[in-house]
């Protein structure tokens, strides 16, 4: 271990000015990646197989005859473990939204971008699977920069052609599953089967989500995690000096130098200046300048740097998952104030978001008075007002209601039209209603009536609502 302190730490703040992908004159500066290999390459390999079989294979998994998830936007129609939530379930979905960015922000405050480097879609996509096919049809970093750099021969016309071409085609397999979560498998299947003017929208949905991904995959790369993705912007607020990132510990490697055969130099680090963390990063950056708004913890210089310390005789874990004050004091604190802070807020959030789900009720009654009208009189010497009633069924099945004045009990409520109350699956449900009380019951101008809403005999609703009376003289 070298005894280096935080002064002896030098390394060229231009970087801070740059970018990596960006030359002097604002062009784009294309990034070729040398081919990863390593410990924690092979561990990325396996949790991408996990999640991208899930993806892929989500629009297909049923929960209780209904999909694993689905988006509708359109329709707005969401489905989630197989449990539908409807536009009347809004105050649902903005607490669960509210308590997954809470997770967000507790997450990387102590485990930095690991999210970025092992599960964001952008990166499994781009790293473990076009960026394989680059390097299997076009070779390693310099084997792709010498064929970019070479005439247009007919291996180049082959092998840039044969990656084009399984580009698109995995673009279009990729576009079908998103658009399979935003609107069934089911409509999918029918866009794909029946011609594309039967189903022109759908049929440009994909179109449209082919060219963004190819796009994205074949050209955009990288960028789209430096200038387009918030959460990396977000970093700057989130990180802190003891969150788990992927940090070069500069008090063992610093100061570095080319290491002479056979001679040990006690006066410098263990970094060897190879570059080669320089070599294989996707997005170009030099993780020995410290934390940067490109790194997405992608592990691959972990990968590089643990193999040039084996060939050199050294310990691995020159550059690895580690905190700035952990490699500055040696001491890792998890648990702190502010991540204490955000662990309260989350079991708050949770707690309550599972009490609203476990509570919902399957239908959403909503009574409202007729607008413009007061109460009438009846012959039978009762007083009635009329109300307009909407049942929204949140099922998937059709179900049959009941509805019943609960108090007080000299309420009589009668539907107007045909008795049977049958919600449809899934939609909405108008009735009118009046409510009659006998005039002597009247003892006030508004009164609470509570109405019941039964199933099968059980009731799963209570609704309050205001009933208009006329206004009782006052003899003196």
């Amino acid at each position: 271990m070298n005894p280096n302190s935080d002064n002896l730490y030098q390394y060229d703040e231009e970087f801070r000015n740059t970018m990596a992908t960006v030359d002097e004159k604002g062009k784009r500066v294309w990034v070729y990646p040398k081919k990863p290999a390593g410990h924690f390459h092979n561990a990325r390999i396996v949790v991408t197989i996990v999640l991208l079989t899930i993806f892929f294979a989500g629009p297909f998994i049923k929960i209780g005859g209904q999909p694993f998830l689905l988006l509708n936007l359109f329709e707005r129609r969401f489905v989630v473990l197989g449990q539908a939530f409807w536009p009347q379930d809004f105050f649902l979905l903005a607490l669960t939204l509210i308590t997954f960015f809470v997770f967000v922000i507790l997450f990387t405050v102590v485990f930095g971008r690991i999210w970025c480097g092992w599960a964001c879609p952008q990166t499994l996509f781009m790293e473990m699977v076009f960026r394989k096919i680059e390097y299997l049809i076009e070779g390693d970093a310099n084997e792709q920069r010498k064929l970019n750099q070479a005439p247009w021969t007919g291996d180049k016309i082959f092998k840039k052609g044969l990656k084009q071409f399984i580009f698109i085609l995995i673009s279009v397999i990729i576009s079908h599953t998103a658009m399979a979560y935003l609107i069934g498998i089911e409509e999918v299947k029918t866009i794909v089967t029946q011609s594309p003017g039967e189903h022109m929208a759908g049929f440009l949905g994909i179109v449209a989500f082919t060219a963004i991904f190819y796009g994205v995959f074949a050209w955009f790369r990288e960028q789209a995690c430096i200038a387009v993705c918030p959460y990396g912007r977000l970093q700057g607020v989130l990180l802190g000096k003891d969150s788990i990132v992927v940090a070069y510990d500069w008090v063992r490697g610093e100061p570095r130098g080319k290491m002479k055969k056979d001679q040990v130099d006690t006066t410098k680090g263990d970094c060897i200046d190879c570059k080669l963390c320089v070599h294989v990063c996707p997005t170009g950056i030099d993780i020995r300048n410290g934390t940067q708004l490109e790194c997405v913890n992608c592990t691959a210089c972990i990968d590089a740097c643990d193999d040039v310390m084996v060939k050199v005789g050294k310990p691995k874990g020159l550059i690895r998952y580690a905190s700035y004050n952990s490699i500055k004091e040696g001491i890792q604190k998890l648990i702190r104030p502010r991540v204490l802070g955000y662990i309260v807020v989350l079991l708050a959030l949770v707690t309550f978001l599972s009490f609203m789900i476990a509570t919902r009720s399957d239908i959403e009654t909503t009574i409202l008075k007729v607008p413009g009208t007061l109460f009438q009189r009846g012959e039978d010497g009762t007083i009635s007002n009329l109300y307009n009633v909407e049942f929204v069924n949140k099922t998937f099945e059709d179900i049959t209601l009941e509805v019943k004045v609960d108090s007080p009990p000299e309420a009589i409520l009668s539907k107007v039209g045909e008795q049977a109350i049958v919600v449809p699956a899934g939609e909405m449900l108008k009735s009118v209603y009046f409510i009659k009380i006998p005039a002597d019951k009247i003892d006030e101008a508004r009164q609470v009536i509570m109405i019941g809403v039964y199933k099968d005999g059980k009731r799963i609703e209570k609704v309050k609502v205001k009933f208009i009376g006329p206004v009782k003289s006052i003899n003196p």
